[in-house]
């Protein structure tokens, strides 16, 4: 009876991450798939680029700005109602969405999907550390954090061929189906947690953070060019973001209930999680940038191909997020880290020296290397991080961890972006050709992504280290 129990207690375990998975995979998939979609959205609705453009931008920050309160009310109103809620509000904007009858009200719906996606993201986590013990935790956000990784990377192709079969109407609808499996997985088997109506609202805390960063990923969105990061209206906006963000911090230090608890920064090994997100993000979301640039506008290939070149970084960083996991929740965090992040930094050092005459088979290897990498840092990275904070704060510990990447992605994106157009603008006059200058462009924004990556591997050892005390002082309480 006993074992039938535990076996049934199992299975609902990995119902929750089955949920979770369904409603990530969905949201994150559907931002990227929109990417390829923006030059015929610019015929269909007869608008310029800059307009567009705000389809990808709104999501980025309608999401940042609500990830920050969704620690607050998760523990308020129960993390499973808070979940369904943002689930339902996606699926909304999702149909919605297909239904616009003009670029405004586009956007205004695509804005509702990324305050769903806001809510769903940091409680995704939660409610898997909620239903898992610690040493379960691994694979189970391994197994979770695939939606994460693998999404962004697959959905271009994705996007891709919808557009060139369908309309771009299924970009949004084929959300629903999915999200509304989804929503039945995670009504089903979501475990009801119990409201907190002592927790009190930090509602200096939230106008200053949510206005802070959404002024900075709106100011990040408007930038595509080096021209851009001059403009007045885009420095006044980072200016007030910084200051509302220094504003926040002081607010958050004096609070009783802080919206976003900073004392979290004080535990050494979420400190260093969240320095290692953050650069996984910019690499992530900078090799999306710089790969279909590479293989559209350099070896003038189609947007398929570029789709299978990410296929196997993609399919490797998912069985290896999931192997990184099974080892970090049988023999802990040593080693497991530390060795992806070198193989990360070895990955993108080795495509900034690719050649007109390079085969592909040389960057599908080199990304399907810098895909292991991925797989065995990041996700593991996180979980350990998570694994050394108290439980009761694990939910602002997940938003806390969400703002940082959504913020790092964004600024991953402008970087490569404006370094790309800048550096190639500046080589067309030495290198004689556009695919000459672009492919010298791109090899160095790989070097520069690989140097960042190398910072981030003392991190790894240092997380490492202080994730084993950890474990070790705990063995000692415990005898």
């Amino acid at each position: 009876m006993r074992n039938g129990v535990r076996e049934m207690n199992g299975s609902k375990k990995w119902m929750v991450v089955v949920a979770v998975l369904l409603g990530s995979f969905t949201m994150i998939l559907n931002n990227s798939m929109l990417n390829p979609a923006v030059p015929q959205l610019m015929t269909v609705f007869n608008s310029d680029a800059v307009t567009t453009g705000w389809v990808i931008t709104i999501f980025m920050v309608t999401t940042g700005m609500t990830v920050p309160v969704t620690g607050y009310l998760g523990d308020r109103f129960g993390k499973k109602k808070l979940y369904l809620l943002g689930l339902v509000i996606f699926i909304a904007g999702s149909l919605l969405g297909s239904l616009s009858w003009n670029m405004s009200s586009l956007i205004m719906f695509r804005g509702l999907q990324g305050i769903g996606g806001g809510i769903m993201m940091p409680l995704s986590m939660a409610l898997i550390f909620e239903a898992f013990p610690k040493k379960e935790r691994g694979l189970a956000t391994g197994v979770w954090g695939i939606s994460a990784m693998m999404a962004p990377t697959v959905g271009p192709t994705f996007g891709g061929v919808i557009l060139e079969t369908l309309s771009w109407h299924y970009l949004f609808l084929c959300n629903v189906p999915i999200g509304l499996l989804g929503l039945w997985f995670a009504y089903r088997y979501l475990p009801t947690t119990s409201p907190n109506k002592k927790v009190t609202f930090d509602l200096y805390g939230f106008l200053t953070i949510t206005f802070g960063v959404g002024m900075i990923l709106y100011a990040l969105g408007r930038m595509s060019e080096l021209s851009h990061l001059i403009e007045p209206i885009n420095l006044i906006l980072v200016a007030l973001g910084i200051i509302l963000l220094y504003v926040f911090v002081e607010i958050e230090y004096r609070v009783d209930q802080p919206l976003l608890d900073l004392a979290l920064f004080k535990v050494p090994a979420y400190t260093y999680s969240t320095v290692i997100a953050a650069i996984s993000s910019i690499g992530l979301f900078g090799a999306i940038f710089l790969v279909p640039m590479l293989i559209q506008q350099v070896f003038g290939l189609d947007a398929i191909t570029t789709g299978l070149i990410f296929l196997p970084s993609a399919l490797l960083t998912g069985v290896f997020m999931t192997i990184g996991g099974r080892v970090l929740d049988r023999k802990g965090s040593s080693g497991v880290i530390s060795t992806g992040l070198i193989i990360v930094t070895i990955g993108t050092f080795a495509l900034g020296f690719i050649r007109l005459e390079t085969s592909l088979a040389f960057i599908f290897i080199w990304m399907a290397i810098r895909g292991i990498g991925m797989g065995l840092s990041s996700m593991p990275a996180t979980t350990t991080g998570m694994n050394a904070i108290p439980s009761h704060l694990v939910s602002r510990g997940s938003a806390m961890n969400n703002v940082v990447r959504q913020m790092s992605s964004a600024l991953g994106i402008v970087f490569i972006s404006i370094y790309f157009e800048v550096r190639r603008g500046q080589l067309m006059g030495t290198l004689g050709t556009i695919e000459q200058a672009s492919l010298q462009a791109i090899n160095e924004g790989f070097i520069a992504m690989a140097i960042i990556t190398a910072v981030t591997i003392p991190a790894g050892f240092l997380l490492e280290k202080h994730s084993k005390k950890e474990k070790t002082d705990v063995s000692k309480a415990a005898q």
